[in-house]
């Protein structure tokens, strides 16, 4: 492809830092362009980088983070100076705590110009919510600037802020510039040791438990031949969730959202085997998930994170796929039979009959004008195409689509919770549907959060999704009506009138319709069956749940 040029001849650094980026493997970008980004965002497209506008900042950072965690491809959102970086600054930081390899391109003000409203202390506001600071420093160190901000957020899994000075985006770029391409680093193996010490846990333990997390994601087959061997039941936390669909000793969520079921077992535990995953409050319930006198182990590539959130019995430094394969082989090479452990038949028909909560029966809360959010949730799950991919919003209603919709693999289910922030389920819902194009996008949202972002419906529109987008609407931040209330406070702050959201839908150009029964679905129907050439917003009015039981979870974790 030819390089941009500018009209003397020669590339600027904005020209050149785009091609070295789409060199280096960018797969998509994100943003809102203004002046400051304008040359920048220009050259990537030139380079062959697709481009989604989005008309938010805060809306383009988090499409961004969700396409890098869908696709598992480095992605970036690109920024206007000053403004445009604070307004993309909640789906950063949200990017930046979920250790979401990601690239914020942002334009900076000239060193010189101490004066100009756009200038904010950049470094120091992205290093405040868990972002690494980079800068492109002059013309002769682009290359080495824009390489060495690629290998810290794809080798280090962090989210960089690589900052672009408008007189540095202009100078020429030295003839000749290319980027060396980059070369992943070999997974790190775990010490002898360790191998050997977990292997004698498992061979010991009657009812052993893996939970995989985050860092188990790309280790799916790995974890479930070793778990084979030794009898173990498979539980992810929940931004994991699906890793192990199809598994007949599946348990699903470990945490909030589990089944009672599934809580029953993971207590029930001799040894639980945290697999990149921190065993953090929400997975472990506050800790009362692990029974009296189970053995806890932590598999990690960082050792800060080894006994981080909870005392460990043993810490084991490594790749979580290698580390796997190490710990089979040397079961594989000690010559005993596979064990039953907790694999039992007993278990195995119980895991079949009731470990999804639509598989648990629930009194029916519907009233003539509001629906259960458990009926609906079930119909939605039996209506819906199995390739799906659902994204999750904050608030109240979180665990519905998030318990009851199953998600084919853990590139399915998309969940940016880690600054609970409600408002970015729409943009992750739009960024997981252009990672994965072949399954239908749903979005589970509340009226607060969806209100909060409405303005990328016309994003979705324009680019022709076939999302749909399952409003749970209560009419108000029913978190905190369900937990302020009952102890008599006034909630008037929290509560709302009744807002007709699939009208607002209509007006952006999607298609939408009030849901008060089941019997209102047969417009989802109707739009399921195709063409499915634009969104489709349904606002179910869902009757009160008294409070989540994830609520209460939350909110004794603060």
């Amino acid at each position: 492809m030819a390089e941009p040029h500018t009209a003397a001849g020669g590339r600027t650094v904005a020209e050149l830092v785009g091609t070295v980026l789409a060199d280096l493997g960018l797969a998509h970008v994100f943003g809102v362009v203004g002046s400051g980004n304008f040359a920048l965002t220009n050259a990537l497209v030139a380079a062959g980088v697709p481009f989604t506008a989005a008309r938010h900042e805060g809306g383009a950072a988090t499409m961004a983070d969700a396409f890098a965690r869908t696709s598992g491809r480095l992605a970036a959102v690109t920024t206007h100076q000053g403004c445009g970086l604070t307004n993309a600054l909640t789906g950063i930081g949200e990017a930046a705590k979920s250790r979401t390899p990601l690239l914020v391109l942002t334009a900076d003000t000239a060193g010189a110009a101490v004066r100009s409203n756009f200038r904010i202390d950049t470094d120091a506001l992205v290093r405040s919510v868990g972002a690494v600071a980079e800068r492109v420093h002059s013309a002769g160190s682009a290359v080495a600037d824009v390489t060495r901000a690629v290998r810290t957020a794809v080798h280090e899994r962090r989210t960089v802020v690589l900052s672009l000075p408008l007189d540095v985006q202009a100078q020429p770029a030295p003839p000749g510039a290319t980027a060396a391409p980059l070369r992943r680093p070999a997974a790190v193996r775990p010490g002898r040791a360790a191998t050997t010490e977990l292997a004698d846990l498992l061979q010991r333990a009657e009812r052993p438990v893996f939970v995989a997390g985050r860092g188990a994601r790309a280790a799916g087959p790995e974890l479930r031949a070793l778990a084979e061997r030794s009898g173990a039941l498979l539980a992810t936390s929940a931004v994991a969730n699906g890793l192990f669909q199809g598994e007949a000793f599946n348990l699903g969520i470990s945490g909030g959202f589990s089944s009672p079921l599934t809580a029953e077992l993971v207590r029930g535990a001799d040894l639980v085997v945290g697999w990149g995953c921190t065993l953090n409050m929400w997975t472990m319930r506050h800790g009362t998930l692990i029974g009296p006198g189970a053995v806890v182990v932590q598999v990690d590539l960082e050792d800060e994170s080894l006994g981080a959130n909870r005392p460990v019995d043993l810490g084991v430094l490594g790749d979580v796929a290698q580390t796997a394969t190490d710990v089979l082989a040397e079961l594989l090479a000690r010559d005993e039979k596979p064990v039953e452990g907790y694999r039992t038949p007993e278990v195995g028909d119980r895991i079949a009959a009731s470990v999804r909560w639509v598989d648990v029966e629930t009194p029916d809360l519907s009233t003539a004008t509001t629906i259960d959010p458990r009926v609906l949730s079930r119909e939605l799950d039996r209506r819906l195409p199995a390739e799906r991919v659902v994204a999750v919003d904050s608030g109240n209603f979180m665990g519905y689509p998030s318990a009851y919709l199953a998600v084919p693999d853990e590139q399915g289910f998309c969940f940016t919770q880690a600054f609970q922030s409600i408002g970015l389920g729409l943009a992750t819902g739009i960024g997981a549907a252009l990672a994965r194009p072949d399954r239908l996008p749903v979005v589970g949202t509340g009226d607060g959060g969806l209100l909060m972002a409405v303005s990328e419906l016309e994003t979705a529109v324009r680019l022709g999704l076939g999302l749909l987008v399952v409003c749970y609407d209560d009419a108000a931040y029913g978190a905190e009506v369900h937990h302020f209330g009952p102890g008599g406070a006034d909630v008037s702050t929290v509560t709302f009138p009744d807002t007709d959201i699939a009208a607002i839908g209509r007006g952006f150009g999607a298609e939408g319709v009030v849901v008060r029964s089941v019997a209102d679905l047969d417009a989802l129907d109707a739009w399921l069956a195709g063409p499915r050439r634009v969104p489709f917003v349904l606002d179910a009015k869902i009757a009160t749940d008294g409070g989540a039981w994830w609520l209460a979870e939350a909110f004794r974790g603060h």
